[in-house]
This record gives C-alpha cells, structure tokens and sequence, in this order.
C-alpha cells in the first residue's frame, strides 16, 4: 500500500470550493480563546463543505498567524462572519429557520449517536468556550442539545475534537 500524494487526492480549489453545494451545516464558536482551535475548526469545516461559521463574541477573527497555522488556507474557502453576541445570532438564525444544536452536557440531552438530523433543514452546531462551555442563555434558546458520549475520567473533550467528531457524525447521517 502507498500513501497518496497531495496531487493525488483530488481536492477543490478554493474557487471551486466556493461554488461547490454546501452541506446544510453551520457552526457556531462561542467565546473560544484558543487561535489554534478556531484554525482547527476552519480546517474541519473545509473538509465537510460546511456553509458557514460564526465567530462570536471574544472569538478572534482572520487574519491571524495563529489561526492560520492549522487553517492551513481554510480560512480563504470557508465562508465565515463576526458576531458580537451569540444569543443575538441564534435568535436571528432560528427566525430563518436553522435547527439550533448545542453541543453540551445539559439535562435532557441527546447523546450524538441517537441524534437524527431533521432531512431538508440547516443544523447550527454550536460548540463553547474551552472552560465554560456553551454559555446557558445559549444552551436555553437551543432546539437540542447534542450530548457526546465519554466513557474515562475527563469531564470533556477539546472544542476541536469535538468539532470534528460532530461534524463528521451529521455529516455522515446527513449523506446516508
């Protein structure tokens, strides 16, 4: 077996990526602190044709050499805008009929293996800040909350593999 080449795999140009179909998903950053997560996040978003993220609130936005150093480019194809208040957006983004999903530990969660995405609708994941999590006003004004199953000692995974572990779980019930 050989590893591939990057030339080999195939891959979107940025102009191609920005008029390629988008997967119904959007992602919501709220309050994250670490210009690496949110680069990482950029990269995961890339890879699923994500349609858009929010940064918002103390969320940094492009450029910055920090985010650029695992967005590797992906903040030139993922389109992406600043919101000052999450709970504001999330208002706004329900009236435009987005199912809100929060990614949370919250009562009444639903664990992410028994999650259905609704078939026909945009699903806004919105993942929190590396300490405090998704803030509750959020969590509250939220039409689930999406609950990843861990089974160790630790209370929570990094917001950038929690992403991606997300991501590509919609992802993938959304293609079957």
């Amino acid at each position: 077996m050989r590893k591939l080449k990057n030339s080999e795999l195939d891959r979107l140009s940025v102009d191609g990526f920005k008029t390629a179909k988008k997967t119904p998903i959007i992602i919501v950053l709220d309050n994250i602190r670490s210009l690496n997560n949110i680069g990482s996040v950029f990269r995961t978003s890339d890879a699923f044709l994500i349609e858009k993220i929010y940064l918002c609130g103390i969320t940094a936005t492009p450029p910055h050499k920090d985010i650029q150093k695992t967005a590797l480019g992906s903040t030139d194809s993922v389109v992406w805008e600043h919101s000052e208040d999450t709970l504001d957006l999330i208002e706004r983004l329900k009236a435009e009929n987005v199912r809100i999903c929060a990614i949370e530990q919250a009562e009444d969660a639903v664990m992410l293996n028994d999650f259905v995405p609704e078939p026909e609708t945009t699903h806004a994941l919105v993942f929190g800040n590396e300490v405090k999590g998704v803030a509750q006003d959020v969590v509250s004004a939220s039409d689930v909350v999406i609950e990843i199953p861990q089974f160790g000692t630790k209370h929570s995974l990094n917001i950038s593999v929690s992403c991606g572990v997300v991501v590509w779980d919609v992802f993938s019930k959304l293609e079957s």
